[in-house]
């Protein structure tokens, strides 16, 4: 089971082509990794730079800045509905885990209030 979590973190599932993320993980179930704590976490790792990374959470690494940066603009609705999830998830059931992430890809703060405030909405 794989997953490009943050799409999570938004994303997180988002992986670079020219024009738009590819859509080729959008299959992926979500729910399924975030209900499965040694698989989130093996994720987590991963975008924390303390553990291997499957080929999804290589591309969700290398993607997940410019993903906060645009606002996911690159990202298909399937990619953005799946970050909401993940975001929301993870503040609520991983909120250790949450803020270790923004420290790492958001140190000033930048895209937190304003991913935060739209989900809040």
């Amino acid at each position: 089971m794989r997953t490009s979590t943050a799409l999570v973190f938004a994303g997180l599932l988002a992986m670079a082509t020219a024009a738009m993320y590819t859509n080729k993980f959008d299959s992926i179930d979500v729910d399924k990794i975030l209900n499965n704590d040694r698989i989130l976490q093996q994720y987590i790792r991963c975008l924390m730079g303390e553990g291997s990374c499957t080929n999804e959470g290589r591309e969700l690494k290398k993607t997940l800045p410019d993903a906060l940066k645009t606002g996911c603009s690159q990202c298909t609705e399937k990619q953005k509905a799946a970050t909401d999830k993940v975001i929301r998830h993870l503040r609520k059931n991983k909120s250790r885990d949450w803020e270790r992430l923004v420290n790492k890809y958001d140190p000033s703060g930048e895209f937190r209030s304003k991913y935060e405030s739209r989900l809040d909405a």
